[in-house]
This record gives C-alpha cells, structure tokens and sequence, in this order.
C-alpha cells in the first residue's frame, strides 16, 4: 500500500512502525494525511502484524491538525472530525494488538490526542504536550475531552485545556498522562526494545484486554466481570494460552506465536 504523509513499515520481529511523514510543517495533520493513518491502521488487521509502533518524522511527533490547509475558515469546522479525524481514533481503538506511541518534540491539538489513544506512551524528555484549541476559540476534540480526564484526572485535564498550555514530557509522566519518560535519544530504541516484546505475546488475549479497558469506562462492574468471562473463555481456547501454561509448567519462557 502506497501513502504519501505516512510510512508504514513492517518488520520481521512482527513490530508495524507507523511514522507520521510531513516533517517540514511538524507533522501537521491534513485529511488525506488522517485517511491515510486510519488506512494504515485497518490494514494490519490481516498484515500478521502483532504489534503497532507511531512516531513522527525529524523534530516533532504531530503539530495537530493542519490549519493551513483549508482555504478560509470553513462554515463548519466539526465536519472534517466527522469526516476524519473521529474515525481514525476509533479505527485505533478497534485495532488489535498493543499499540505504542514514541512521542518526539511537540504533540498538540489532535496530534496528541492521537499519541494518547495508543496503549503505552514513550516521550523523549524534550517532548511536550499541548491543546491549544482554547487559544484559537475552538475545543480540544479528536478523543481529548475523553481522553485526558481519564488519564491526568479530571482538574489536570480541565487546566491544561482551558489555559492552552504546554504539559513538558516530565510533567506529563508525572501527572500519568503517559507511561514514561526517557532521554531523546534513548526514545526510539526504548520504543522499539517494548514493541518487540509485545510483538512476542499474546496477541488475542492482548486485543481483548484493549478492548475490555475501553468499554470499561463507559460501564458498570457487573458489566465489566461479564465481559470479563467471555474475553476468558475465548482466551483460553488460543493456542498462546496451551503454550504459556505448558512453559510455566516446565520453568521455561512462553513462546506465543499470535493463535
């Protein structure tokens, strides 16, 4: 499959590398490039991927959605979320295995909301987090008033969208935003060193842990545990399952193969 703004690179180790490729304008998010990551992402679904790495190309992750690119202030700027923007973040979620962010230089606006949707998110220390929406009268959207109470609490996240400031990468470990911090230059191998060993789990039982954490935002306990039973049973009917019981057994590492 051929694209334009994105790289999508499949290696052996059975890591998918997703790379956001308009370097020049910070990795800014225009409709064809947002088609194009929801294309990516869709795609591995049958690719025998296990597990998927974005990162953005040379000084930044994403500068949010490309403001430069419409023409003139459209008469209704929620359309090209209708159109775009929304259905990439829910192609993400549906996606199904680990997904892992390694987030370089800026993350804003629907770029971050974008880098918070992944599963693990990996910041090099001169990264930053921003919604600036509130700076240009808009509100934070692709995901991030979902997103961000339920990842820094509801205060963090209500500060850090109204004031339209940037959150530095430490500050954002610290507030559970994302998982860690590393060094910028530690970024990528750090990424790539966590994507490789997720790749060798299981994956089904990992796709229907993704799912089972999304849904459990939006429902109750006893929802939560009847999902729970069901996610089981299919799990313990994968070949990954016989495997990492039969290693247990015999005091040796599991080999999972992804059935």
């Amino acid at each position: 499959m051929d694209f334009r703004y994105v790289r999508l690179e499949q290696g052996e180790d059975g890591v998918a590398t997703l790379t956001l490729d308009r370097p020049k304008s910070l990795n800014a998010l225009n409709g064809a490039m947002v088609d194009e990551l929801r294309a990516a992402v869709e795609s591995l679904s049958d690719s025998g991927a296990r597990c998927l790495l974005m990162t953005g190309e040379g000084l930044g992750f994403s500068s949010g959605a490309d403001l430069t690119s419409g023409g003139g202030l459209p008469d209704d700027v929620g359309a090209s979320l209708e159109a775009h923007f929304n259905p990439l973040i829910e192609a993400l979620f549906a996606c199904p295995m680990p997904v892992i962010a390694a987030v370089n230089g800026p993350c804003a606006g629907a770029g971050c909301s974008l880098a918070l949707a992944a599963d693990i998110v990996i910041a090099g220390r001169s990264a930053y987090f921003l919604q600036a929406f509130i700076n240009i009268g808009l509100i934070p959207d692709a995901g991030a008033t979902w997103l961000l109470p339920r990842l820094a609490g509801r205060a963090r996240a209500m500060e850090m969208m109204m004031l339209g400031e940037r959150v530095p990468a430490e500050q954002a470990e610290q507030w559970g935003m994302i998982s860690r911090m590393v060094e910028d230059d530690r970024l990528l191998d750090e990424a790539k060193t966590l994507a490789t060993k997720l790749a060798a789990g299981p994956t089904a039982a990992y796709g229907s842990l993704r799912r089972l954490a999304r849904d459990a935002e939006q429902s109750s306990l006893t929802e939560a545990l009847a999902a729970e039973r069901i996610a089981q049973r299919d799990a313990g009917r994968t070949d990954d399952f016989k495997a990492g019981v039969m290693a247990f057994l015999q005091k040796q590492p599991p080999r999972f193969t992804g059935r």
